[in-house]
């Protein structure tokens, strides 16, 4: 049996770090599945003969039959590991929940900022050699702005946008625990309390059987006219088609999505065609900021040494 299979980005130092948090066993380091200069290709075998992944495997790899025990996502997400039959019976399941505030939260910022100002409707307007003042724009300054998921997400959005002046507000299921950036913490309860006043509603929320289409047609006729919806957690929070069809009636100053369900949205959808709404391909986080890697490194390095020594392990799923 092959103890470690290590498939993250990591730099040489941080591979002997890993090296050294695990002496006497067998460690393979292959970043993203693919095998380091002079190392032969992953097979089958290799998936299946190993006690512990660190990274995301191909689910299809894994189930009944393997020797996994544990496995820890460079992924916030793990959708697609909780499935039933996915992990063999038994195999722990963590995440690198933490790694990404900082690349997803100024992705959604700055989406808030193009759509306040109306640069998307601007560039459109380039394109077509137009010359055409858009009127009245927005500003964080006094503005009420909502999270819904008040985690690391959550908060380092908040965190820039209380930097601008805006007064905040979270929803999270423990409100004993203060945020960063968040002036007042409140349950999912209060959540259609807050909706009507809020100018910027930000999901951060993770996918659950009681967050899918948390944000349906009433909902979003529940916040005011002109606010703005954004969405950096999982694209089945929100029903896409009820976004369009409101926004098509005019409500809503504008959407920014990051995630769509489904994903990617079909081709036919009206959300494509609709110029207040500001799509991206799910790449507010990933590896597009180098300190993202370094801190799923961090994560992993600390959940690897608790694994180790018998302790909890951080971010534990299942």
């Amino acid at each position: 049996m092959q103890d470690i299979l290590n498939l993250l980005v990591l730099t040489p130092e941080e591979r002997e770090a890993f090296r050294a948090a695990a002496p006497g066993l067998s460690q393979r380091f292959a970043p993203g599945g693919h095998p380091l200069p002079g190392q032969p290709e992953l097979t089958e075998e290799d998936y299946a003969r190993t006690a512990v992944i660190l990274g995301n495997p191909p689910a299809a790899r894994l189930g009944e039959g393997c020797a996994l025990r544990w496995l820890h996502t460079r992924s916030a997400g793990v959708d697609a590991y909780t499935a039933p039959g996915v992990l063999p019976h038994g195999a722990m399941l963590s995440c690198s929940t933490g790694a990404y505030g900082h690349s997803v939260s100024e992705h959604l910022f700055a989406m808030l900022l193009a759509l306040m100002k109306h640069l998307p409707e601007y560039r459109d307007q380039q394109n077509q050699c137009q010359w055409h003042d858009l009127g009245q724009a927005r500003t964080l300054a006094g503005a009420q702005v909502l999270v819904v998921g008040a985690g690391d997400l959550g908060g380092s959005f908040a965190r820039l946008c209380a930097a601008l002046g805006a007064e905040t507000a979270g929803i999270r299921r423990n409100t004993d625990v203060p945020v960063p950036g968040i002036a007042s913490l409140h349950p999912m309860e209060a959540l259609d309390q807050l909706l009507p006043a809020a100018d910027v509603v930000c999901l951060t929320l993770p996918q659950s059987p009681q967050t899918v289409r948390l944000f349906d047609r009433d909902r979003l006729l529940r916040m005011k006219k002109d606010a703005i919806l954004l969405n950096g957690g999982r694209g089945s929070v929100l029903d896409c088609q009820a976004l369009a069809d409101v926004l098509a009636e005019g409500h809503l100053w504008g959407a920014g999505l990051d995630v769509t369900d489904p994903e990617p949205l079909p081709p036919e959808h009206p959300l494509w065609r609709q110029p207040r709404a500001l799509i991206t391909p799910h790449a507010a986080g990933g590896d597009h900021l180098p300190d993202t890697a370094r801190a799923i490194a961090r994560i992993a390095l600390r959940a690897l040494r608790c694994y180790l020594d018998g302790q909890p392990i951080p971010n534990r799923v299942l």
